[in-house]
């Protein structure tokens, strides 16, 4: 699928006015930055077929028209290269490249674990890539999760000596470093071997086996010397959550704790990554140290908050020493002002940010508003992936709106049912039967029991996880003062309901359903959850539903007035640079928010899939919030307890 979803592009390097060697000097593996995944996986998917048919062309071949030794391809799992593999069956599928004269290693695989089970690597790899394409299956070569333990080491060993060559190799990076299984500690001269997994890479498992306690802590993994053997090798990261890897990996020391910077030894080593991943490299975050730019006015501000940060200055006190010392005399030198006129223009861009009405504010000159005055009140739709980040990402704003008179519509696009414990299921059966409203606390019980990791969980479970999400969405709407039987939609989007962990595919009977509510409300804003993490996420994917239906009504006459605002999750905010809409939040809403969060009891104290961060969904709502308002604060604004931000798409 080719994403639709990106950020609104504003100034930036300006492209070809220095060389290459220039703007990318700070990066010690050659890096190519593509606007997309979808534009990356298409660069990568040329080089693999490039390389294979080179390969044919110039080695022997048999009376069969077959190589003697085939094209070694050295291939990686998880969520990184599902794109690149769904381009390839598709290149397959066209005619353009065969695999008879391929031969795979996989660099990785889970133990113990069993190639049938849906959570190993060596299923995965098949269900995503090799099951459609011709490869020989005596050419596909994964590590054995079912190895004995006595016999481990010296499996790894012959596994690490019958990979004489690699041709390509193609690899995704963990967001500490990992390569394969290779934790942060490995050692460059590492080979094939069995790995104890770290409680961090265990946790980022743990989705997929259903909980941290069912995940294996150990697992085969090729060395970093083993991938050195490579004559090539593309190392590919999507996604804002891969950037400061990717910017440790490129642009750092080489260093054991972080495995992935060994590529830099690698004379053919090269990493692929969207923009959303390069986010921290220098010629992305501070290109203005790299090469002339074009300064328009948010990058202006940019650059500015970025000085203020620097200096540790709020914006009114900046000198021209700080912009000379800092390597902005191009800003001034472009755009002919003065520093004190620059900081300014910058100061009141930030101010006129902030609003108190979201929806725009009646009868008044907006000029300079981020919302225009007109219509009031407006409809506006508030898209939530799950059934609780609408309340966690901008439940103050929410709570405004609704107050401030508009017809506010939430649709909830997931039903976010695999998010819920089996024990709270339980809970909520044992609490009607003691109401008296039926007793069927055994039998859901059974259906638990009867559970299966290796399968997707039962559909009669599924629903009442589903039930318990709606109910607990319905309350925290009525808590902000929506009317939750009207004004609450539940989409349940079929790329959802797979009952696991993985999901479908994107399809049209999704957009169908968002274009029916879009035709029914006929908004003039609309909410949507802006995360620039994995592509593959459900915030994305929701984000790309959105906005493939957009492209269905766009013609409809109520779309030239609707304005798309993009909130972010609850572990991320945008950067001040990026705002166009600021929204106050005082002490009293900001107990309101947390009481509406409260109302997803599922979600509370143990948080399923919470990653690293230990802190409930309302503690990380809360300190993002006063966290911005404190920056804001910090650059010389008026002091607010909290402020919810927003970035404006169109």
């Amino acid at each position: 699928m080719e994403g639709k979803y990106s950020l609104p592009k504003d100034g930036g390097l300006i492209a070809g006015a220095v060389p290459r060697a220039i703007i990318h000097r700070f990066e010690k593996i050659p890096t190519s930055i593509f606007h997309s995944e979808y534009e990356g996986v298409n660069y990568v998917a040329d080089k693999i077929i490039k390389s294979i048919k080179e390969y044919e062309q110039s080695n022997a071949t048999n009376d069969s028209g077959c190589v003697t030794e085939p094209f070694v391809l050295g291939l990686s799992t998880g969520h990184t290269p599902l794109g690149l593999y769904r381009e390839l069956v598709k290149r397959y599928q066209n005619g353009e490249v065969s695999f008879a004269n391929v031969s795979v290693f996989s660099i990785d695989e889970f133990y113990p674990i069993t190639p049938t089970d849906c959570q190993s690597r060596n299923y995965r790899i098949h269900s995503e890539f090799l099951n459609y394409v011709d490869i020989k299956p005596e050419n596909i070569h994964m590590p054995d999760g079912q190895v004995s333990m006595d016999q481990v080491s010296e499996y790894c060993e012959a596994f690490d000596n019958s990979i004489s060559k690699i041709d390509l190799m193609i690899l995704g990076v963990g967001e500490q470093g990992q390569i394969g299984f290779n934790e942060p500690g490995s050692y460059a001269k590492s080979r094939t071997r069995l790995v104890q997994l770290s409680y961090n890479s265990r946790k980022v498992q743990s989705g997929v086996f259903g909980g941290l306690r069912n995940t294996p802590t150990m697992a085969i993994t090729i060395g970093l010397k083993t991938v050195s053997r490579a004559k090539e090798v593309i190392l590919m990261a999507w996604g804002e959550h891969k950037a400061d890897v990717v910017q440790r990996m490129v642009e750092g020391e080489i260093s054991d704790m972080v495995p992935a910077s060994h590529l830099q030894t690698i004379a053919g080593a090269e990493v692929v990554i969207d923009e959303n991943a390069a986010q921290n490299l220098t010629c992305e975050q501070t290109p203005w140290l790299v090469g002339p730019c074009d300064w328009t006015k948010k990058f202006i501000r940019k650059a500015v908050v970025w000085l203020c940060g620097v200096v540790n200055k709020p914006i009114l006190k900046l000198t021209y020493d700080d912009y000379i010392e800092n390597s902005l005399g191009d800003l001034l030198e472009k755009t002919g002002c003065t520093y004190d006129k620059v900081n300014i223009d910058v100061f009141n861009d930030l101010q006129h940010t902030i609003t108190g009405w979201p929806g725009g504010k009646p009868n008044v000159d907006d000029t300079t508003r981020p919302a225009p005055s007109t219509p009031y009140p407006k409809r506006v739709v508030i898209f939530s992936p799950h059934p609780d980040d609408d309340v966690i990402s901008m439940g103050g704003t929410f709570h405004r709106l609704v107050q401030q008179g508009h017809d506010v519509h939430v649709a909830y696009e997931t039903s976010g049912n695999v998010a819920v414990y089996d024990d709270v299921v339980l809970q909520n059966v044992d609490t009607a039967r003691e109401l008296g409203f039926g007793d069927h606390y055994d039998e859901i019980a059974e259906i638990i029991a009867n559970k299966r990791s290796d399968e997707p969980e039962p559909r009669a479970l599924l629903n009442l996880k589903g039930a318990i999400r709606r109910a607990e969405a319905r309350a925290a709407c009525r808590t902000l003062g929506l009317n939750d039987r009207t004004n609450a939609h539940f989409l349940n989007l079929p790329f959802y309901e797979t009952g696991g962990i993985k999901k479908g595919e994107l399809s049209d009977a999704d957009t169908a359903i968002i274009v029916k509510l879009l035709r029914e409300v006929k908004p003039h804003q609309i909410y949507l959850a802006g995360d620039l993490s994995d592509p593959h996420g459900t915030h994305r994917v929701c984000a790309e539903a959105v906005l493939a239906a957009l492209e269905v009504v766009d013609g409809d006459e109520w779309v030239k007035d609707c304005h798309i605002w993009l909130y972010r999750g609850a572990w991320q905010e945008w950067d001040l640079g990026m705002v166009d809409m600021a929204v106050p939040i005082s002490p009293d809403e900001m107990v309101k928010k947390r009481h509406a969060i409260y109302r997803h009891l599922s979600q509370k104290d143990i948080i399923p899939f919470a990653g690293s961060d230990k802190r409930e969904f309302w503690q990380r709502a809360e300190d993002r919030t006063q966290n911005t308002a404190n920056m804001y604060n910090k650059l010389g604004m008026a002091e607010y307890q909290a402020i919810e931000v927003f970035v404006k798409m169109r």
